[in-house]
């Protein structure tokens, strides 16, 4: 089996979209402790490029450690998104009021927060259109599928990029807070200056 496949076949899909033109998008549960998943994983969030989600220099042992960790949370969840067997993101959802976030902002009924980490461009270079489509399917399954009113997203304020793109995409800016420190026998995340953007289901 290539790895390709073992990646598409592990787990059932949570939301399923076919985007014309795109291909189709599914939404699965990762699995920390299947290799192929924690490779893919690993390799994403070990790049510069990933700095802003605080594993770089991490091996994929600790990595999939900390998705492990994860995966006995009933209030945080993984997810890898595929374009066809193809993985593409990393997507991580969570509830803000059982999240750091959740002490920096007003959490209505409804709420959801997320954080998307696109697949690094391959040989062939930037990919227009991918995160429209990509953030597109996002929605859907949160909106649709789960049901929910509004997402947060919470970015560093020093990653302008993610945020120009969460604008491009609807997202409204919301306040620059300061989300404290965790510090806790099985995670811990430093503080982080970030700023709030919201998208409200239409």
């Amino acid at each position: 089996m290539s790895e390709l496949s073992e990646l598409s076949e592990l787990s059932e899909p949570v939301h399923e979209e076919l985007i014309e033109g795109f291909g189709t998008v599914r939404i699965r549960p990762l699995d920390p402790h299947a290799a192929a998943d924690a490779e893919v994983v690993h390799g994403w969030v070990g790049q510069e490029r990933a700095s802003f989600w605080g594993m770089n220099g991490l091996t994929r042992d600790q990595v999939a450690g900390i998705y492990a960790h994860m995966d006995t949370l009933d209030t945080h969840h993984a997810f890898l998104v595929l374009r066809d067997a193809t993985p593409v993101a990393l997507l991580q959802t969570y509830e803000p009021e059982a999240d750091r976030v959740g002490e920096c902002y007003d959490v209505l009924p409804g709420d959801i927060g997320i954080h998307l980490l696109l697949a690094p461009a391959g040989p062939e270079g930037g990919r227009p259109g991918w995160t429209s489509a990509l953030v597109g399917v996002v929605a859907s399954y949160v909106f649709r599928t789960l049901g929910r009113r509004r997402v947060v997203v919470d970015p560093d304020v020093r990653n302008g990029k993610a945020m120009a793109r969460f604008l491009r995409q609807g997202f409204t800016a919301g306040p620059v807070v300061v989300l404290p420190e965790v510090d806790l026998p099985d995670v811990y995340i430093p503080e982080k200056k970030a700023q709030l953007a919201f998208l409200s289901r239409g």
